[in-house]
């Protein structure tokens, strides 16, 4: 078996990876100044941190996930796309009080943008705040956190995708559901963030930054 088939082996896919990673990217360019440090929370496949760290050179990624199993799928996504600045990842817990769980915990201040993308709504409530706690920790002064996904806002109507999506998720499993966005910013409030901007993205999907309040 060749490196490169190899590689295709271990890749873990995921559909709504590869549907969303160009919108997020090109909203991150956007954004974001030309360099800094990059966290990714629930990393999954790798298929995102592979192909934004191809994508944007003056970046190092830390990519992460609360279990091990797609680790090598993340290294061979980024050895895929040539994603040269990225770190191994690291178990991390969204709801643990200390990032990464395992090895020294990441300094304050140590990242300039904090992105995860499809994770409040697979996961028990409390990883909202969690996540939020530990932005607020790790964000350096001007950073961002950005969360990618689906969500329900009061002002505004759910489409019917998005609510047969939210009905399947909670019979898989009663923790999970999309979120309402107030309870998410309400969230981030008690942690010292604030929601910077909210922007519509394809499929009835948002793309919300938090900054230090």
């Amino acid at each position: 078996m060749t490196i490169a088939s190899t590689l295709r082996h271990l890749a873990q896919h995921s559909p709504a990876s590869e549907r969303n990673r160009e919108p997020i990217l090109e909203r991150l360019l956007q954004l974001l100044p030309p360099s800094g440090n990059a966290l990714e929370i629930a990393s999954g496949t790798g298929q995102h941190v592979a192909f934004f760290a191809a994508r944007m050179p003056g970046w190092i990624w830390q990519p992460s996930d609360r279990t091990d199993g797609a680790f090598a799928s993340i290294d061979a996504w980024c050895a895929q796309e040539g994603a040269a600045k990225v770190h191994g990842p690291v178990l991390l817990d969204a709801t643990a009080p200390r990032w990464p769980d395992e090895g020294p915990a990441f300094e304050p201040g140590s990242f300039d943008l904090v992105l995860c993308a499809n994770m409040l709504h697979i996961a028990p409530w409390a990883a909202c705040a969690g996540l939020m706690q530990g932005a607020a920790r790790c964000l350096a002064p001007g950073g961002r956190l950005v969360t990618y996904g689906p969500y329900l806002e009061a002002d505004v109507p759910t489409a019917p995708s998005n609510l047969a999506f939210d009905a399947d998720l909670r019979q898989r499993d009663p923790r999970w559901g999309l979120r309402a966005l107030s309870d998410v910013v309400a969230e981030a409030n008690a942690a010292g963030l604030r929601l910077a901007e909210r922007h519509a993205m394809p499929a009835n999907n948002l793309l919300l930054v938090f900054q230090p309040a």
